[in-house]
This record gives C-alpha cells, sequence and structure tokens, in this order.
C-alpha cells in the first residue's frame, strides 16, 4: 500500500508515523487531489469508507477521512486548511458514502464542498434555523442560544418526481411504526410505486459534541453511551478504546473477556427487538409477542447479572467498572440458551409461514453493487454480501482469539436481512459461551489517570454495524472535540435504495427490515 501510494501520488502525499488507533497516516499537500486519492483507496484498493472528522484548531481547519484496508488496518487521509479557506473539494462524486458526512459538516462548520450535489438543509432544518449558525465553531457560544428562524410558511420541499399525476406523501415526523422516535419521510410517487423516497432525521438534535468540549474524558463517556439505549455497551466500548489508544493503555485479558461477554449479551437482545419489530411490521401478532417474550427475559437477565437493562455504567477507560463473579456468568447462561431455543423455534415458524415470506422476499432489495458504493455496513451491508464485520476485519478485545463465522447472503431482501439476523444470534450465543468459558483470574481494569494530549480512534461492531468514536484531548486533559459515527447515519444514507420502486404497503416492511434508529443520529 505505501509503495504503491508513493508512486501513485508521487510528491502530492506524504506518509507520516501513525498512531491513536491507525496503521498509516497520508497528509496530503493540496486539497485538489483529495478527491482523487478517495476514489484509488475507495475503488482500487479495496478500503471500507469509515467517515470524515472535522475539527477547528487554532488557525487551522484539520480533516480526518478515514478508511479500513482489512490487511493492514486503519488509514487516516490527513488534510490541513486555514480557517479562512470554508471550501474544500467534494468526493461524493467518487466515494458516495461520504454524502451525509459533507452534509453535516457543512452545516455544523460552515465548510462548503465544491460540487456536492445539495448542501444546507440536513441537521439544522431550514425551516427553523438560520443559515449560517454553525454550532461546531469555536465563535459559537453554547450558553447563548441563536434566534430561532422565523417559519417560513411558504416553504417547500425539494422535489424530483415532475409527472403528470405525481404527488408527494409526507409520513411523519410524528410516525408511529415501531420506531417511537421523530423520523420524517417524503414519498413520492405516481401511482402505488414508490418512486423516491427521502429521509428526513435531527428533529432532536442534541448538540452532544459541542456539549462534550472541555468535559473530562469520564462525562462524555457518559454521553457517548447514551446515543442509543439498543446499543450503549458498544458505542462506550468504542469510546473507552479511542481513550485508551491515546494513554497507550492495555485492557486486561479477563477484561476484555468481559467486554466480549457483554457485548454479544446486548448483539444478542438487540436482534431479538429487530425481529419482533420485523414480525409486528407484517401483522404477524403471535410472532410479535413470542419476539418481545425472549427480548423482556433477555432484559431481565440483563438486569440480574450487570445492574443495568441496557448495560450503562459498565465500560470505562481501562477496562470495566466491576467485576463479576464465575458463579454470576453461569447463572447468566440459562438466560442465554433459552433465548436461542425460542429463536430457533421462532425461525422456524416463520420460515413456513407463505404470507409472511410473500411479504419480505424480493422485497426492498439492496444489489451488493449498491451496498458497497454507500458503505452500508452491519447486517444490512452482510444480507447484501457486502460482508465487513470490524470484529474480523479490525479485531479488538481479543475477538480474534475466538471462533464464530460472520452471517453472510446475496440477495438483499428484507427476508436476507432477517436471515441475518437470525444467524447473528446464534453466532452471539455461541460467543458468550467462549467468553465465559475462556475466563481467567486476574484484573478487570488499569487506572487511566491523566490525560495524554492527542487525537484517537476507537472502533466498535455495534449491533447495527461499525461504530467509531474520534477524541482529541488537550493539553489540560479536557476534551477538545468528540466525534461519533454510528451505523445508523451511515446506513440511513442507502435506505432510499431498498425502498424505491416498490409498492406503499411494502414501505413499512422495508424500513422495519432496516432496523435503524433516528436518535442514534442526533448527536
Amino acid at each position: 500500500m505505501s509503495t504503491s501510494l508513493v508512486g501513485h501520488f508521487m510528491g502530492e502525499v506524504s506518509i507520516v508515523s501513525a498512531k491513536g488507533g491507525y496503521s498509516l497516516t497520508l497528509s496530503l499537500s493540496r486539497a485538489e487531489i483529495l478527491p482523487a486519492l478517495c476514489k484509488y483507496l475507495f475503488w482500487d484498493c479495496g478500503c471500507i469508507f469509515g467517515g470524515i472528522i472535522a475539527e477547528e484548531r487554532l488557525s487551522q481547519w484539520q480533516l480526518h477521512y478515514t478508511f479500513l484496508w482489512p490487511e493492514s488496518g486503519w488509514i487516516e487521509v490527513a488534510l490541513s486548511l486555514p480557517t479562512e479557506t470554508m471550501i474544500v473539494p467534494s468526493i461524493v462524486s467518487e466515494v458516495h458514502g461520504a454524502d451525509w458526512h459533507e452534509r453535516e459538516i457543512e452545516d455544523m462548520f460552515g465548510i462548503c464542498f465544491e460540487n456536492h450535489p445539495r448542501l444546507g438543509d440536513f441537521i439544522l432544518h431550514d425551516q427553523i434555523w438560520r443559515e449560517g449558525i454553525a454550532p461546531m465553531r469555536k465563535r459559537f457560544d453554547i450558553n447563548q442560544p441563536p434566534l430561532a428562524r422565523k417559519i417560513d410558511l411558504e416553504w417547500q420541499p425539494l422535489l424530483v418526481v415532475g409527472d403528470p399525476g405525481s404527488f408527494a406523501m409526507p409520513v411523519g415526523p410524528v410516525y408511529e411504526g415501531g420506531l417511537g422516535e421523530p423520523l420524517h419521510f417524503l414519498l413520492e410517487t405516481v401511482g402505488e410505486d414508490v418512486i423516491r423516497a427521502v429521509p428526513r432525521l435531527f428533529y432532536k438534535y442534541r448538540a452532544v459534541e459541542k456539549i462534550a468540549e472541555g468535559k473530562k474524558a469520564s462525562d462524555v463517556l457518559l454521553l457517548a453511551e447514551r446515543f442509543a439505549a439498543t446499543s450503549a455497551f458498544a458505542h462506550s466500548l468504542a469510546f473507552c478504546q479511542a481513550v485508551e489508544k491515546l494513554n497507550d493503555i492495555e485492557t486486561p485479558e479477563r477484561a476484555m473477556r468481559f467486554r466480549v461477554l457483554i457485548a454479544e449479551v446486548e448483539r444478542l437482545r438487540h436482534h431479538v427487538g429487530a425481529i419482533g419489530d420485523i414480525c409486528t411490521s407484517t401483522a404477524l401478532a403471535v410472532p410479535a409477542a413470542h419476539a418481545s417474550i425472549i427480548e423482556e427475559e433477555l432484559l431481565r437477565a440483563s438486569c440480574v447479572f450487570t445492574g443495568h437493562r441496557y448495560l450503562f455504567g459498565l465500560n470505562v477507560p481501562g477496562g470495566l467498572s466491576r467485576d463479576f463473579e464465575v458463579e454470576e456468568c453461569q447463572s447468566l447462561l440459562p438466560a442465554i440458551d433459552k433465548a436461542a431455543k425460542e429463536l430457533q423455534v421462532l425461525e422456524n415458524r416463520l420460515r413456513y409461514s407463505s404470507s409472511f415470506l410473500d411479504r419480505l422476499e424480493d422485497v426492498g432489495v439492496v444489489t451488493e453493487t449498491n451496498a458497497r458504493d454507500l458503505n452500508l455496513v452491519g447486517p444490512i451491508g452482510r444480507a447484501s454480501a457486502h460482508c465487513c464485520d470490524l470484529r474480523r476485519a479490525s479485531p479488538y478485545s481479543g475477538y480474534q482469539n475466538y471462533a464464530f463465522e460472520v452471517p453472510r447472503e446475496t440477495e438483499g431482501d428484507g427476508f436476507a436481512r432477517l436471515r441475518v439476523l437470525f444467524a447473528e444470534a446464534a453466532q452471539s450465543t455461541k460467543l458468550i459461551h467462549q467468553a465465559i468459558d475462556g475466563l481467567e483470574p486476574g484484573a478487570v481494569s488499569i487506572p487511566c489517570e491523566g490525560m495524554r494530549p492527542g487525537a484517537a480512534l476507537g472502533w466498535a461492531e455495534a449491533p447495527r454495524g461499525a461504530t467509531l468514536h474520534w477524541v482529541r484531548v488537550n493539553d489540560d486533559g479536557l476534551v477538545a472535540r468528540f466525534h461519533a459515527i454510528t451505523p445508523s447515519f451511515t446506513n440511513w444514507l442507502g435506505f432510499h435504495v431498498a425502498a424505491e420502486d416498490f409498492a406503499f404497503q411494502d414501505f413499512p416492511i422495508i424500513l422495519a427490515t432496516f432496523g435503524l434508529s433516528a436518535t442514534e443520529c442526533d448527536r
């Protein structure tokens, strides 16, 4: 990789020693070559796009483009520009998965990405927020909220379909589709098929990353694990690993065992809930109730084992906040095994329900090409043969020492996504057993006293897919910048591909098979 890069971009790219979780850092001499370099990494080298982190530092912008090359680890493309420079080349034409990342940075920092097809009106909705606020700029005073924009009664959404007889159907933001989250969809159609579907999120923008500035890492950890309750442990794990890399902390073996154990309990419980939502969307009340019972029993078992149904407060930089006795671990296994057995019963019943299969097979199809192009992650990507799992591609917490499979399907429809959920739940059960069987005496944490200045990247394979947490700490030991890239943020970009060209009545089912969260994006 290094040799080919030097030859391909002679004089334009400097390879510097990497740290903070990256295996390779590429520093650019000119912004103009950014699209070509990102295209080379994504398409020619087969790297997986992670996301873009923007930060304002003294008199410079720093943009960090993150890629994963499974053979070598994480690659950072670093671009520094004077803060007077407000225009940066867009990479969307080469890496479509960067679309929402660039739109987010434009809203939050005011940086314009040249040749991006659509900027503005994204996180900061035009009907409410004034243009140019850029709340992540250093000059923005969080204690002085800006005046709300006067609502434009003449505002109209941007429509694409203009054929005779076409119409646009708004759905939400009060949406009772099993999500329980504010989410708006604009569905354009001619007849009964959805021609264009645009999800609109960020109705509860919480400014978490702004609030994190100037906080202790322990305080930011509380924010990081609260993006979405169903994946709290995975997010706290990614954040803690970033802090640990920053401080060169080696997590004890026993702590890593417990991290794997608890992460897989979370994955198992999440997937059961996602399966239940799919059953609900197809009006199968009995299977939906069956899944709800399994999920509730897993939640109760989680509470008995850890003290919290959604696994809050367990991860800390350096390990775990508490130890577990062998007897406690063994008492967890009956609930795990019972859930696995009940899931097998539920799967067998659903496989032979023709009315259920009719609603899922060949519905909401995402091709392998689209999954790769849009950089879809987690079960959604793996159901379309885009098989990336950070537990394998970039192992952490000792996952490389466990025997497990990464389920993969090729059809890319709703039924494929359901099968992946069932298969991953079964693998989680095996991992939980392995983690407990391999436990040995030892410490569960190493003190993390003080914070070294610098920046680091942490990652985890959350139930919905890859999550990245990036942290910069100042000389005073306080967090200067925190940015989280969540799997829902990554996958919402590709939802329209599954929903378009299918009938209106398929829409809630396709939505359920994606199993995404709106609040996981509302940072």
